[in-house]
């Protein structure tokens, strides 16, 4: 059985795998460069890899739940909750996290993007899959491709931080 917008909840998928990977490679340019792993590198590293998995997953439920012949409306209402209560999590905890993680809280454009808009538009997908709203579909495709964004962003503003930090490499000979 095929539902509505299958085909761009699997491109989505693809996508945010596609990206998990390329961000791992980003970060292990440093170490490949004789730099050490910072707290906020490691941190970086884990939370979108975390985020994308959840949204990954946001992505590809709908598709698994249809498999086993769920009445439509039901697969949006259980898709919307498996995927937003995990989010929601990630996304509120995530200054706490960090601040845990690195002593530091995070930069407040990532703040406003990440936490606060992110968890926003979370919340109304959640709020109107479960009340019905006609476009149900759209709204939760639309949470799962602005979450992403907001996931992009976060890590494209981390990684200009990290690229600031000093490398912390030992002394190299200088080439001749």
């Amino acid at each position: 059985m095929e539902i509505k917008g299958e085909t761009f909840l699997f491109t989505l998928a693809g996508l945010m795998i596609t990206f998990a990977g390329f961000s791992a490679l980003l970060l292990a340019l440093r170490p490949a460069a004789g730099a050490k792993l910072s707290m906020l590198d490691r941190y970086l590293a884990k939370t979108v890899m975390t985020n994308i998995f959840v949204l990954t997953a946001g992505a590809l439920l709908p598709s698994l739940l249809a498999l086993y012949d769920i009445q439509e409306k039901w697969i949006w209402r259980s898709s919307a909750v498996l995927f937003a209560l995990p989010m929601l999590f990630l996304q509120v905890t995530y200054p706490s996290r960090r601040r845990k993680a690195t002593g530091k809280a995070p930069p407040p454009a990532i703040f406003a993007v990440l936490v606060v808009l992110g968890a926003a538009v979370t919340l109304a997908m959640l709020a109107c899959v479960l009340s019905g709203f006609q476009y149900s579909v759209a709204a939760y495709i639309t949470a799962l491709t602005i979450d992403f964004f907001t996931v992009i962003f976060g890590f494209v503003i981390a990684l200009d931080v990290i690229m600031q930090q000093p490398m912390d490499a030992p002394d190299r000979p200088a080439p001749r």
